[in-house]
């Protein structure tokens, strides 16, 4: 059940201004962080004192870091998304940054593979926040035909860091410089973002007393409430499946495709996310061409479905192709923008940052799920080999998020001046 909140004039925003590129490099800053572990993996770990040659130890601490990290992420995506209704957009944008520019800085010094965890953990708390609370901001600043618009710009300019990440570390090569960096890009960040307003839309609900804000159980006392919030976190399902399994193990992939090879993950990663960024770019005009969310989200499954086609395909039979291959599945998932601005305009005022930092953060959460149903079920008990299970999975998964998208309702005309009750 919904009302209409009182009307706030505010000034109007463009897809350029300022809260949009200050949300974009704050986005910028969280994926360069986010994806940093995975890039400097293997000389992180042999930099704490672990055998590279001994997998089993590798594979226990790495799968223990980026668990933790990935807990962080979960954890930290209700506190902020709580914080961001009931004090702010602005107070998770200083808040957030701070917490993971200060973790950051602490990870450059770590001695054991348990304070790496831990850095890590505090990282993923500190991460949560920054896409969800940017991504409110910028929905409720910009008028609604431009916000399809400016989210994009917030995803696809942010998406760079895993980039910039990969450059950095093959610039400094040194894993420990590398955290640093990214904790003075947040300090740097912090300076910019004194100069960005609040939202008018959440100013003027937090003045009704009447009005609930930030209770993330309201997700789940109310029948409808509760099934847009599922829907709108399977649907973003595809891109975690993409880069946790497909481009995260190219390298096995390409062993049993076609044989020897030389393809490296951490680059894999990297053309992914340079596909990605461009998606997210391009998915916010493709949803104005269109008028209509639904129709640019479709749009991108089916190339998702073409480009999964030719990763398992007698096509890709080359580094080159399965880096190309891995560019293209990387773009056809860059929807992760247009996912979360339909999550933000699903709820109202006094839930919006709720939803939209929970729901990327439970779709990031699924991936420990998504590994298991390829690992465990499908391999392990059921006894498929790697490609057997990479198909399956693959096929649950685009199953689950078209029927999700089958039952989502269009949000681009949505106005988004109103609350739930």
């Amino acid at each position: 059940m919904t009302h209409q909140a009182s009307a706030h004039h505010q000034k109007a925003y463009g897809i350029l201004s300022l809260p949009v590129i200050v949300a974009a490099l704050g986005y910028f800053v969280d994926i360069y962080d986010l994806l940093l572990f995975t890039i400097v993996r293997e000389p992180s770990l042999q930099g704490l004192g672990i055998e590279l040659t001994d997998k089993v130890q590798v594979l226990a601490a790495s799968t223990k870091i980026i668990n933790w990290q990935m807990v962080g992420l979960l954890i930290g995506g209700i506190i902020w998304g709580t914080i961001g209704d009931k004090k702010g957009r602005l107070s998770v944008l200083f808040g957030s940054i701070a917490l993971y520019s200060i973790a950051n800085f602490f990870t450059g010094y770590v001695q054991t593979v348990d304070q790496y965890a831990w850095a890590r953990f505090i990282a993923g708390v500190g991460l949560a926040g920054e896409l969800g609370a940017g991504i409110t901001l910028v929905s409720e600043l910009l008028p609604k035909n431009k916000r399809g618009v400016g989210t994009s710009m917030v995803a696809g300019i942010g998406l760079f860091g895993a980039v910039f990440a990969y450059f950095v570390y093959k610039f400094t090569e040194d894993w420990r410089l590398c955290y640093k960096i990214g904790g003075a890009l947040g300090i740097g960040l912090l300076l910019l973002r004194i100069s960005v307003v609040e939202s008018g839309m959440f100013t003027n609900v937090k003045h009704q007393a009447d009005v609930q804000r930030g209770n993330f159980l309201m997700f789940f006392n109310n029948g409808k409430r509760f099934r847009k919030y599922m829907l709108a976190i399977l649907i973003g399902l595809p891109t975690w499946y993409v880069i946790g399994i497909l481009v995260n193990l190219s390298n096995r992939f390409a062993t049993e495709i076609y044989g020897v090879n030389q393809i490296e993950s951490g680059r894999a990663i990297m053309y992914a996310y340079v596909g990605i960024a461009i998606g997210d770019i391009l998915i916010g005009l493709v949803s104005q061409y269109f008028m209509s969310r639904k129709k640019a989200l479709l749009s991108f499954y089916m190339l998702s479905i073409v480009a999964l086609g030719l990763f398992f395909s007698n096509f890709n039979n080359s580094d080159v192709r399965m880096y190309g291959i891995c560019g293209l599945l990387g773009f056809s998932t860059g929807f992760w923008a247009i996912f979360v601005t339909m999550g933000a305009e699903q709820f109202g005022t006094n839930l919006r940052a709720t939803a939209a930092t929970t729901i990327p953060n439970m779709v990031r959460g699924a991936l420990p799920f998504i590994n298991l149903m390829f690992l465990n079920l499908f391999q392990k008990t059921w006894g498929w080999n790697l490609l057997q299970s990479g198909v399956i999975t693959g096929l649950v998964v685009m199953t689950i998020s078209l029927i999700a998208f089958y039952f989502t309702e269009e949000t681009f005309h949505k106005d988004l001046n109103y609350v739930e009750q």
